[in-house]
C-alpha cells in the first residue's frame, strides 16, 4: 500500500467518521478516505471544515476524533482560522494537510504548515519519512484525544503520500483520565462546607468529562447556586431553581448578584481566562479552581486551592466527601438561596418583558429570540449563537435545559462559526433540530457554505438576524438572504412581521424534519441594548 492508503486505514483504525475539508488532497482525490468507509465532505472554504468538525468533537464530549485535509499551500494558509478556533475551544481534531515537496519544503515563500500551525495545534509534525507514518499517527491522535483536547497536526508532503510502504501495523489509541489529589479533597470541602454563599461556576470540562449528573448532585448537596461559563451553557439546566445561566458579555442579573454576593466560588472545568465574554471574579473572594490542565491554574486569577484533573471524578469524590459530611442532612438553605435567585431573576425579567414580546417593526431581534425559546422543544434541539449581538440576545434569554444542547464558546471568536458548528452537531447527532442564530456580518463570511449543508444533506436551522447593518460599527449591509438560500436548494423565508415568527419557526423546523436546511431571514431593527447587570 502507500501512504495515502495507509493514513486512510488509519483513520478508519480510529473510528474517523468523516474527513472533511477541501482538495486537492489524495485523501479526497483518490477516494481512499471513501474507500475505508469514511465519508468525505467537501466545504466551500477550508475554515468551515475545521469548525464542522469543531462540532462533530464538542457535541460528542470529544469523543469522536474527525479529520481535517486541505491543499498544500492556498488550503493551509486558509485553514489557520478554523484550526486555531479549535485551538481556543479545546476541540480535538488531526489535521491532515498536504505540504509542498520535500525538495520545497523550505523554499520561500513556500507556507509550512509545521512552522505555522504550532500555536495553534497541541502537537505538529511532518511526515517526511514514509516509515513512521503509523507512529506519527498515533502520536496525533493521542495528543488530541488525551489532557485537553485540541487540534493535532500531521503535514504530509504532497511526494510523499504516493511513496508505497509495506503493510502497516496500527493500534489505535485510547483516552484516559486523571483524578485530583485526594488528599486535597477534604480540605476543598471544608471550605465549601463553612462557606455562606458558595457559588458554583461550571465549564466545558463539564461536558467533556460528561459530569452533568455529579455537578447537579454536588449543587444541591451545597445548596449552592451555578453559573456556567458560555462554553459550558448547559452543563446545569437553567430551569433549575439553583441556576445563575452563563456568563458572558451580556448576561442574567441574578448571575453577578450571586458572583458579588459570594465568599467563595468554586470553578470546575473552566479555565477563568479573563476575557469580556465570561465571568469577572470580584476581588476579595476566596476561589477554588479546579480543572484538566494545570497551566489555566493562577494563569489569570488567582486562586485558594488548586485541583488538576477530569471534572467527572474531581466531582465525584467531592460529592462523596460532601455526603459523608452531612450524613443525610441538610443544610437548610435550598429555599432561601432558590427563592432569592427567582426574586432576582423576575425583577430583571420584568424589565425586559417589553422589549422580549415587542411588537414594533422592523423586528426587535429580541423577539426573535423570545419567540424561540418559547417556540422550539428543548429536548429535540441544540443551538448556538455567532459572534456579535446575536451572541449577546441568545446567551441570557435562551433557556437550555438538556446536556449538550448548545454549543458556546468564549474568548475570541470568528464570525460565521456557527454555521460550522451546527452542521457539525447535525451530523453528530441527526436527530436533533440543530439552530444556529447569526448576523448579516457572520453569514457575510461563511454563508456560501449553506450550499454544502443542501449538498451534503446536512438540514440545520439558520436564522439570520438582518438589519442592514453590521451591529453597532455604522457599516452597511445588505442582502435577500431567503432568496438566496433558495437559490442553493435550501428553503428560504423572509419575515418581517413580529407576529409571524413562531409559526416561521415552526415551519423551518418541519422543514427540517423532512430534510431540508433551511434558513429564515428576520429583518430587524439595529438594537444595541444588552443585559450588563455589572454595569447597572
Amino acid at each position: 500500500m502507500n501512504v495515502t492508503e495507509a493514513i486512510a486505514d488509519i483513520l478508519a483504525q480510529e473510528e474517523v467518521k468523516h474527513l472533511i475539508g477541501f482538495p486537492s488532497n489524495p485523501l479526497f482525490d483518490d477516494n481512499a478516505a471513501e474507500e475505508a468507509g469514511i465519508r468525505p465532505i467537501v466545504v466551500r472554504q477550508e475554515r468551515t471544515g475545521a469548525h464542522m468538525l469543531d462540532g462533530i468533537a464538542r457535541i460528542t464530549s470529544g469523543n469522536q476524533v474527525g479529520a481535517f485535509a486541505c491543499q498544500h499551500g492556498p488550503g493551509t494558509e486558509n485553514s489557520v482560522g478554523g484550526i486555531a478556533q479549535a485551538y481556543a475551544e479545546s476541540a480535538p481534531i488531526v489535521a491532515i494537510p498536504a505540504g509542498y515537496s520535500r525538495a520545497k519544503t523550505n523554499t520561500d515563500p513556500k507556507f509550512s504548515s509545521l512552522i505555522n500551525y504550532q500555536h495553534v495545534t497541541k502537537t505538529a509534525e511532518q511526515l517526511t519519512d514514509p516509515d513512521s507514518v503509523s507512529e506519527m499517527f498515533r502520536r496525533a491522535f493521542q495528543s488530541a484525544r488525551n489532557g485537553r483536547q485540541r487540534p493535532a497536526l500531521v503535514e504530509v508532503p504532497k511526494d510523499v503520500f504516493s511513496e508505497e510502504i509495506g503493510d502497516v501495523e496500527y493500534a489505535s489509541t485510547s483516552s484516559t483520565r486523571s483524578a485530583p489529589d485526594p488528599e486535597a479533597i477534604p480540605e476543598i470541602v471544608d471550605v465549601l462546607l463553612e462557606a455562606d454563599n458558595p457559588v458554583i461556576n461550571a465549564g466545558q470540562g463539564v461536558h467533556y468529562a460528561e459530569a452533568w449528573d455529579p455537578l447537579q448532585e454536588l449543587a444541591e448537596l451545597l445548596e449552592a447556586p451555578v453559573a456556567t461559563t458560555l462554553n459550558g451553557k448547559s452543563a446545569f439546566p437553567e430551569d433549575h431553581p439553583l441556576s445563575l445561566g452563563a456568563g458572558s458579555k451580556s448576561e442574567p442579573r441574578a448571575l453577578n448578584h450571586f458572583l458579588e454576593k459570594s465568599d467563595v466560588i468554586f470553578g470546575i472545568g473552566c479555565s477563568f481566562t479573563k476575557t469580556a465574554y465570561g465571568i469577572t471574579v470580584p476581588d476579595g473572594k476566596t476561589l477554588i479552581h479546579s480543572t484538566l490542565d494545570a497551566g489555566d491554574i493562577d494563569k489569570d486569577v488567582e486562586s485558594d486551592y488548586g485541583l488538576v484533573g477530569d471534572a467527572k471524578l474531581t466531582l465525584e469524590a467531592l460529592v462523596d466527601e460532601v455526603q459523608d459530611r452531612l450524613n443525610g442532612d441538610s443544610r437548610g438553605r435550598f429555599d432561601t438561596v432558590a427563592n432569592e435567585i427567582a426574586e432576582v431573576e423576575a425583577e430583571w425579567r420584568e424589565g425586559w418583558e417589553a422589549t422580549l414580546t415587542s411588537d414594533e417593526v422592523p423586528i426587535n431581534p429580541y423577539r426573535v429570540v423570545y419567540e424561540l425559546d418559547r417556540v422550539l422543544d428543548k429536548d429535540e434541539i441544540i443551538a448556538t449563537a455567532d459572534a456579535g449581538n446575536a451572541r449577546d440576545f441568545m446567551a441570557p434569554f435562551f433557556e437550555v435545559t438538556e446536556p449538550l444542547s448548545y454549543v458556546g464558546w468564549g474568548k475570541t471568536t470568528q464570525l460565521g462559526y456557527g454555521l460550522g458548528l451546527m452542521m457539525g452537531a447535525k451530523l453528530a447527532r441527526p436527530d436533533k433540530t440543530c439552530v444556529h442564530v447569526m448576523g448579516d456580518g457572520a453569514i457575510g463570511m461563511t454563508g456560501m457554505d449553506f450550499e454544502t449543508a443542501v449538498r451534503e444533506d446536512i438540514p440545520v436551522l439558520e436564522i439570520v438576524l438582518n438589519n442592514f447593518e453590521m451591529a453597532s460599527y455604522d457599516t452597511p449591509f445588505s442582502g435577500h438572504y431567503a432568496d438566496f438560500a433558495e437559490s442553493m436548494g435550501g428553503y428560504g423565508e423572509r419575515i418581517e412581521d413580529p407576529d409571524n415568527i413562531a409559526d416561521a419557526i415552526r415551519r423551518g423546523v418541519q422543514k427540517n424534519k423532512e430534510g431540508t436546511p433551511v434558513l429564515l431571514e428576520f429583518l430587524t431593527s439595529k438594537e444595541t441594548a444588552l443585559s450588563r447587570p455589572d454595569l447597572e
